[in-house]
């Protein structure tokens, strides 16, 4: 099988999964370089993953042998270095979130879309084994024509266990950035293109203190929204709520339920790729577990970097595609947007629902 060779731009927090997976379990990947600007870093990774060489960002764009740059930076990076990836020639996967501003985002389609190249990113946890079977029980009819949804990420902050947690509270950070695109992402890949949304958000604290290891007692300015709760209504008709938070100690709220003229789904948390899959329909027998239809239930990071690679050889469309990974981010800009303006935004993108994964894949494939 051909191996795509792949130049990893970025070696923190969660690179480790990544080099994991693309080294390890999916077949059609080789990381064939890595770069970091802390050169220990990408030292470290190049050891313990059996990475071939070590290069710097430029050094990378002008390797002939490198077909995808998988940008793993901090979300201020993701813009200038996807777009100037683009523009040398390289397909591009990119973590969360695709851009700061729909705009930057729109200009990478452009590019990509001008070029004939591959774009997407994070997450690819749709495509994992617990959504992928919520996705089949709502095309087979299971819960009849979907009504609606509810979503809820609700958490007191990621600086008490990440050891650099500056950017969670930089502009183009703050929850619905962070995670607002694991649970959009689920959403639009379930139900379909959103078509108007409506936000309202708060700031409750100026500053934080982390409490992890590495920078403890570290006073942080917070330059972002922390709660943010809103509304979509779908060109399917469904209309949803969603709340992502940092400043929640603690809830009992379900992740996501999609709701059903003929039953209810509970989905399992999109920031995984399996998790318990509850259906309820109308006989009265209350929910039931329904056993996951597809593979790829572990964590399975680099599952769309792979879908991605698969194109590269064989053509087609990757399903953690710049269409879907655009809406989301416009989506996400919308929130505030609706807030400022104290009206619906209506959305300027459109987005098919990505193909379903194949259920017969085998453990490092990813069939068309």
């Amino acid at each position: 099988m051909r191996k795509v060779n792949i130049g990893v731009v970025g070696c923190g927090n969660i690179s480790g999964i990544y080099f994991s997976n693309l080294t390890k379990v999916f077949l059609n990947t080789n990381v064939y370089a890595c770069a970091d600007l802390d050169r220990e870093r990408a030292e470290a990774a190049k050891e313990k993953y059996g990475i071939e060489k070590i290069m710097t960002f430029e050094e990378m764009l002008k390797c002939d042998e490198i077909e995808i740059i998988l940008n793993l930076t901090t979300p201020k990076s993701h813009y200038p270095i996807c777009k100037k990836a683009l523009e040398a020639g390289k397909h591009v996967y990119v973590e969360k979130p695709l851009s700061l501003t729909y705009e930057q985002g729109a200009e990478l389609k452009k590019i990509a879309d001008e070029k004939g190249l591959l774009l997407g990113g994070a997450p690819d946890t749709f495509l994992g084994a617990g959504i992928s079977t919520c996705r089949k029980l709502i095309d087979d009819g299971y819960i009849g024509k979907p009504i609606g949804a509810t979503a809820f990420m609700m958490c007191k902050g990621h600086e008490s266990w990440h050891p650099d947690p500056e950017f969670y509270y930089e502009k183009g950070g703050g929850p619905m950035f962070d995670m607002g695109p694991y649970y959009l992402t689920a959403l639009v890949n379930l139900l379909g293109s959103v078509d108007y949304v409506c936000g309202m958000n708060t700031m409750p604290r100026k500053e934080r203190i982390i409490t992890s290891e590495k920078k403890y007692g570290k006073v942080i300015p917070v330059e972002t929204d922390t709660h943010v709760s809103g509304m979509l209504k779908f060109s399917c008709g469904a209309v949803a709520s969603i709340i992502t938070s940092f400043d929640v100690i603690r809830s009992n709220l379900p992740r996501m339920e999609i709701y059903g003229t003929k039953g209810t789904l509970l989905v399992p948390d999109p920031n995984t790729f399996g998790g318990p899959v509850m259906l309820a329909t109308a006989d009265g027998s209350g929910f039931k577990e329904i056993p996951l239809t597809h593979i790829y239930a572990e964590n399975s990071r680099g599952l769309g970097v792979s879908d991605m690679a698969d194109c590269v050889i064989n053509g087609g469309k990757n399903r953690a595609g710049a269409e879907l990974t655009l809406h989301v981010l416009e989506i996400m800009t919308a929130f505030k947007a609706s807030e400022e303006n104290m009206s619906y935004y209506k959305m300027k993108s459109k987005c098919q629902r990505p193909e379903p994964m194949s259920s017969d894949n085998i453990k490092g494939t990813v069939l068309p």
